[in-house]
């Protein structure tokens, strides 16, 4: 991530097609690897082909902002503050997508299809489940954060700076709605991606108010910490 209030080396203006190019690449690359996972070919094919989309996704705008466009590296630090609105935001999603889930119950999840994909995929036993669990709430929601939040934002804000924070937020939800369209039934994929679109939205917004990916974390990681929380308890 790159260091926007740096004035000992500032970072010079995204050009166009450096943005569009880098783009090209990365927002396509989880969708490929949702593709190949959970519908073409599940099982080793399909983690093999998932593991080298998503090192695509998570290398290449760290290498793509250094080497193409000149961007210093940045911890991104949290200057402006902002973790106590990225934590209400979690917190009201979270609750929500537990009434959502408390009012449907088993319209809402086919936990028959929920369980086998898992087998298929080896986190089908508690342990493992909590393990993945762990993965996608911490580590992973950081690294969209850092994906989607910074580096998408600011290329598609070099290309369309009034729709940017949108633009985002559509990009961020696509490969979602591939994976939710495996365990949901379509009404609830509907439902489940227009909740993924508002999130992205609202932590996109806060990524450019804070000027910091980490408020936005917090608030990802405890979204999905209840997302987490509601796969749990319907499987297990």
């Amino acid at each position: 991530m790159t260091d926007a209030a740096s004035t000992r080396n500032p970072a010079p203006p995204i050009a166009r097609w450096s943005a569009l190019a880098s783009l090209a690449i990365v927002i396509p690359a989880p969708s490929i690897g949702a593709l190949a996972s959970f519908w073409l070919f599940p099982g080793p094919i399909g983690l093999v082909t998932y593991a080298v989309c998503k090192a695509v996704l998570y290398l290449t705008p760290a290498l793509w902002s250094r080497f193409v466009d000149g961007e210093p590296w940045s911890w991104s630090p949290p200057r402006k503050g902002g973790f106590g609105i990225g934590i209400g935001l979690g917190l009201l999603i979270g609750a929500l997508i537990w009434a959502v889930y408390l009012v449907l119950g088993e319209r809402a999840i086919d936990v028959s299809i929920f369980r086998e994909v898992l087998d298929k995929n080896g986190l089908s036993t508690p342990m493992r489940f909590l393990v993945a669990a762990a993965w996608l709430s911490f580590v992973n929601a950081l690294l969209e954060e850092y994906v989607f939040r910074w580096f998408i934002t600011t290329r598609f804000a070099a290309v369309a700076p009034r729709a940017a924070i949108g633009l985002s937020a559509a990009a961020f939800t696509l490969h979602h709605v591939i994976v939710l369209l495996k365990y949901l039934p379509v009404p609830s994929t509907i439902l489940a991606s227009a909740g993924i679109f508002v999130g992205g939205l609202l932590w996109s917004w806060l990524y450019r108010r804070s000027d910091s990916v980490w408020p936005p974390y917090v608030s990802h990681a405890i979204v999905d910490l209840a997302v987490m929380g509601v796969g749990y308890w319907a499987l297990m």
